[in-house]
């Protein structure tokens, strides 16, 4: 195995040609996944929230999108936002934001379904007693609801990132020179060395999937309900120990 293959093209399949020319390798592939990650996030909450809580014919209609975005290949979404919409509507859709959009409406349609399980899954007396203290809904499911929720959602949007991660790969269809394009294009160059530059890229898809997992695992515990209650505990002391000061004044005055 020939490392040195790898040290001359590392800067190629790290971050493309930038500063000279546009970003590209595994710079491209992180940038793609994290703006298509915030994005399918808040599609899917909102969109989640809609389905738990909705009614009537709207709903209906929101569950056959969301069905029907979870049906279609994600290539042929990217073929739909790159090819068609020029054509449909005169719109230049560059490559990278639309892989960006398949990547994201179809990850949204997939959370969506899981905000909407782990809202279904905390019992409906939380939300009564909650209401009947007179709590408008949007604090309940903002206070209560959804920090529950959240450690039910995880290990879904979890799963969802990652896969999100390895399906830009599909980007190489319209030109985007994410990871596995310029991986591709050094193998082609060299030829006789695709056991170093695709283990290589292993390594990357790997350290990006086990990172994205460690962040994903901090951001549940931060959000644990018990600690969410210690740090509220803990912005109210100083402010019950100012209080008790000011009595105290007041008695010895």
């Amino acid at each position: 195995m020939d490392l040195c293959v790898l040290l001359d093209n590392l800067p190629y399949l790290l971050w493309g040609n930038y500063p000279d020319g546009p970003l590209g390798g595994a710079a491209l592939t992180l940038a793609l996944s994290a703006g298509s990650a915030v994005l399918s996030a808040i599609l899917g909450l909102g969109l989640g929230i809609l389905l738990a809580v909705g009614s009537g014919a709207w709903h209906r209609l929101l569950w056959l999108a969301l069905g029907f975005l979870r049906a279609i290949p994600v290539l042929m979404l990217i073929f739909w936002s790159y090819f068609l919409l020029p054509i449909a509507f005169g719109v230049d859709v560059p490559g990278v934001l639309s892989v960006m959009a398949a990547l994201s409406l179809i990850s949204g349609a997939y959370l969506a379904h899981s905000v909407a399980a782990g809202i279904a899954g905390i019992g409906r007396g939380q939300w009564e007693a909650a209401l009947s203290l007179g709590l408008p809904a949007s604090a309940v499911l903002r206070h209560l609801i959804l920090p529950q929720a959240l450690q039910i959602m995880l290990p879904s949007f979890v799963n969802q990132w990652v896969t999100l991660v390895k399906d830009s790969s599909l980007a190489y269809i319209v030109g985007v020179g994410e990871l596995s394009f310029v991986a591709a294009q050094v193998n082609s160059r060299l030829m006789v060395h695709p056991a170093e530059v695709f283990l290589f890229v292993g390594v990357l898809y790997f350290l990006m999937c086990s990172g994205l997992e460690q962040l994903a695992l901090w951001v549940g515990r931060y959000f644990e309900p018990t600690r969410i209650a210690a740090r509220g505990a803990l912005r109210e002391q100083p402010a019950a120990r100012h209080d008790v000061s000011r009595t105290a004044g007041r008695f010895a005055e």
